[in-house]
C-alpha cells in the first residue's frame, strides 16, 4: 500500500540501527511496535525476535496486523480465496454510499467495484458467523479484502477525496489476492488501543515509536478502509462520506508533546526508538530534550523519498527528499 509514513523504504535502516544498538540477541527480545500502520516494521522482526507486540488505534491496522503479525502458521484459505474472486456484485453499503452508479454518486470505487467489495465482505462475515471459517482465516481474509480494495481505488492515495473521472487502474475489476503473511514458531499479540493506554500494560526490551508527525488524522485520511473493515451501519457525511473518527493528539501541536513525553515516562522497555521527520510538529531539539530526561540519548539520520498522495502534493513542495530521525533512548528503569 502506499501508505503516509510508511516504513517500507526504511525498514533496511531502521532494521540496521536496532541490532546495533540492542545489547541481546535478537532471538530473546520482546518487540513492540507501537504505531503499527500496516505494520511493515514488525513484519521485519516477525522472524527475529522472541514476540512482537503491534498495536494501532485504526481498526484497518488491527485487521493487517492481526493477519501479518499474530497470523502464524499455514492456512488452507486457497479455496475462500477462489471463491471470493468467483462470486457476482451486490448492490450494498459500499456501492451505495462510495461508488460510480450509488446514490451518493461518491467515485471511490466503479460501479463494478463497489458491488464486489460488498459482495465479499457479506461473505466474509457470513463464513465467520456461521463458524465455517477460523479467527485466523477471517482476518486473513478481510486483510486481502482491505489491501485488494485499496489497489484499485480512485484516490490519489488517501481517501480524503476521491478523483472526478474513474482512473484507469480503479477500472480495472478487483482481483483478491492473499495477503500472505511469514509462518514462525514463535507466538505475537496485536492491540487495537490508544498507545498511551497500552503503554502502561505492556512491557519488553525494544519499542519502536512511528507516531504521526503532523497534522494529518489518519482516521479522516484512510476513513474508508475502516468502513470496510468494520462495514458497520452509519450516516456518511459530507463529500467525502466520512465517518467519525479517532483524533490523535500526536496530530496536534498543543497536545503531542505532552502526549509523547508521557509515553516515554510510562514505557516498560529498555530501548526505545523514535522514527520522526524533519518536517514534524516537533523539532529534533524538542524530542532530544525530553527523550534525554529519561537515560542515554543518541540519534541517526537518513534521507529518503517524501511520501507524494497527489499533484497538489507534489506544487506545494519542492523537495523530494525529506530526513527522517531515528531518535534513540537508552532508558533508565
Amino acid at each position: 500500500m502506499n501508505y503516509i509514513g510508511s516504513k517500507h523504504t526504511l525498514s533496511s535502516f531502521i532494521k540496521k540501527a536496532i541490532t546495533t544498538t540492542v545489547k541481546k540477541n535478537l532471538s530473546e527480545v520482546v518487540f513492540c511496535d507501537l504505531f503499527a500502520g500496516t505494520g511493515i516494521v514488525g513484519r521485519t522482526f516477525k522472524p527475529l525476535v522472541k514476540q512482537v507486540l503491534s498495536n494501532d488505534i485504526e481498526y484497518y491496522s488491527y485487521v493487517l496486523n492481526r493477519n501479518y503479525i499474530e497470523n502464524t502458521t499455514q492456512l488452507d484459505a486457497e479455496k475462500y480465496i477462489a471463491y471470493l474472486n468467483s462470486i457476482n456484485g451486490i448492490e450494498g453499503f459500499i456501492y451505495q454510499n462510495y461508488s460510480e452508479g450509488g446514490f451518493a454518486e461518491r467515485l471511490y470505487f466503479s460501479a463494478e467495484n463497489g458491488k464486489k467489495i460488498d459482495a465479499i465482505r457479506q461473505q466474509i462475515e457470513t463464513w465467520k458467523k456461521h463458524l465455517e471459517i477460523t479467527e485466523d482465516t477471517y482476518y486473513f481474509l478481510l486483510a486481502s479484502l482491505i489491501e485488494s480494495a485499496d489497489k484499485i481505488a480512485n484516490t490519489a492515495s488517501v481517501y480524503g477525496a476521491y478523483l472526478k473521472k474513474i482512473k484507469k487502474s480503479a477500472a480495472k475489476p478487483i482481483e483478491i489476492m492473499p495477503a500472505t503473511f511469514k509462518i514462525t514458531t514463535t507466538k505475537h499479540h496485536v492491540f487495537n488501543e490508544d498507545s498511551n493506554k497500552l503503554i502502561k500494560k505492556i512491557k519488553g526490551d525494544v519499542l519502536y515509536l512511528d507516531p504521526p508527525y503532523n497534522a494529518r488524522q489518519y482516521g479522516a485520511n484512510y476513513h474508508l478502509l475502516n468502513t470496510i473493515a468494520k462495514y458497520d451501519a452509519f450516516v456518511p457525511k459530507g463529500k467525502t462520506g466520512l465517518r467519525a473518527y479517532y483524533k490523535s493528539s500526536y496530530c496536534k501541536k498543543s497536545l503531542v508533546k505532552k502526549s509523547f513525553n508521557d509515553l516515554i515516562k510510562n514505557a516498560n522497555f529498555k530501548y526505545i526508538f523514535l522514527s520522526y521527520n524533519n518536517e514534524g510538529l516537533m523539532s529534533e531539539n524538542e524530542v532530544k530534550e525530553l527523550m534525554s530526561l529519561y537515560g542515554t540519548y543518541s540519534l541517526k539520520k537518513t534521507k529518503y523519498q517524501r511520501f507524494k498522495a497527489d499533484k497538489t502534493e507534489r506544487r506545494n513542495h519542492t523537495a523530494t527528499a525529506t530526513v527522517e530521525y531515528l531518535h534513540i533512548l537508552e532508558k533508565q528503569l
